[in-house]
């Protein structure tokens, strides 16, 4: 008789690669558009990166009140909880909704709010990363950092930077990182996605990076890897982006196995699971049935990802001894409802 698998929504992980507007649900991004008066956009509907930043800003550009853009925020968080996730660190860009809803601080005020308000209630934890515009003007980024940095001791965990590092080098951001690690923030830049080794190079020596968003062209160079190994640098991977954007040409060619077997610590993340389809616990799950990776490995994955999160230590130290616990048990019942698992974990003030 076949042993039923861990149920793999019942190991206890932290979701580090999500950008918010990117992971709201269909459902939202349909009744914004209703209630903006026009057609939904074909989210899925893309080719290249600047067509896939084209339809990402399209449904950002649907959030138009405080409401909605609380329940963006409040379905991230739930989702990612129900994914069994006990820490959430969703990506965000106060400055989009400046024109919309006011200044980006005020905008980040609310988010924290939110984060903070639905994380209390599902009993699990959420930190934001504040993340810049590579194809913004430096200076943008540096007024970012130090609005992340005054947030530091109410739920601003992370500073990142995204939009396409093929045309845009980390170089000339290095200001906007130093502020940010200056202030405790982890520095999480995006790299290694649509350029190679420079560019995480570049992350890791010009923006003293802590973890990598994506970084998966580290796979290119046993070198680079052993350096990523040898600094403890870890890589937020999102193996359905990877070939949706076709950084990658199939899932059963993701490097993520080679990175592990390397010495890289790597986590999973969903990136935008509006455009791509798939959420944190689809990930797992296909690092598991594609990949080929087993209990122990998906275990290593999800205490790597909760240690190097910005999660108060303590949540940490207790969620980690729970993966043990999920690895040491029999194979979980697969008739547990995961929302069962709302409340056990510690809430701590960041």
């Amino acid at each position: 008789m076949n042993t039923p698998p861990r149920d793999l929504a019942l190991l206890p992980k932290a979701h580090l690669h999500l950008h918010l507007e990117g992971s709201m649900r269909p459902g939202t991004l349909a009744d914004l558009a209703t209630a903006a008066g026009v057609p939904a956009p074909d989210v899925r509907r893309y080719t290249t990166f600047a067509e896939f930043g084209a339809r990402y800003t399209a449904a950002v550009d649907l959030v138009r009140t405080e409401a909605q853009l609380r329940r963006v925020m409040r379905e991230v968080v739930e989702d990612a909880a129900a994914d069994g996730a006990v820490w959430v660190e969703p990506s965000v860009n106060p400055r989009a909704h400046r024109d919309r809803l006011g200044p980006p601080a005020y905008v980040l005020d609310l988010l924290l709010d939110e984060a903070r308000t639905t994380a209390d209630r599902l009993g699990v934890g959420c930190g934001l990363m504040v993340t810049a515009q590579r194809h913004l003007p430096p200076e943008d980024a540096v007024a970012l950092a130090l609005l992340a940095a005054s947030r530091a001791k109410a739920g601003v965990v992370a500073f990142g930077l995204a939009t396409d590092e093929a045309r845009y080098p980390p170089g000339p951001f290095a200001r906007a990182f130093a502020i940010a690690r200056e202030a405790g923030l982890i520095s999480a830049p995006h790299a290694g996605e649509l350029a190679g080794e420079a560019s995480i190079l570049g992350a890791v020596r010009d923006l003293g990076a802590d973890r990598i968003g994506h970084g998966v062209r580290a796979v290119d160079s046993p070198g680079l890897m052993a350096e990523l190994a040898a600094r403890g640098t870890v890589l937020d991977v999102c193996p359905t982006s990877n070939v949706s954007l076709g950084v990658v040409s199939a899932l059963p060619d993701h490097p993520l196995p080679r990175l592990i077997e390397a010495g890289v610590r790597c986590t999973l993340g969903a990136d935008d699971s509006l455009l791509f389809g798939a959420g944190l616990l689809d990930e797992y799950r296909t690092a598991r049935d594609v990949l080929g990776l087993d209990d122990a490995r998906l275990s290593d994955i999800a205490r790597w990802s909760l240690e190097a999160s910005g999660a108060p230590r303590g949540t940490v130290a207790d969620a980690v001894g729970a993966v043990g616990a999920w690895l040491e048990a029999p194979a979980a019942d697969s008739s547990l409802n995961p929302a069962e698992t709302y409340g056990r974990w510690p809430k701590e003030a960041s």
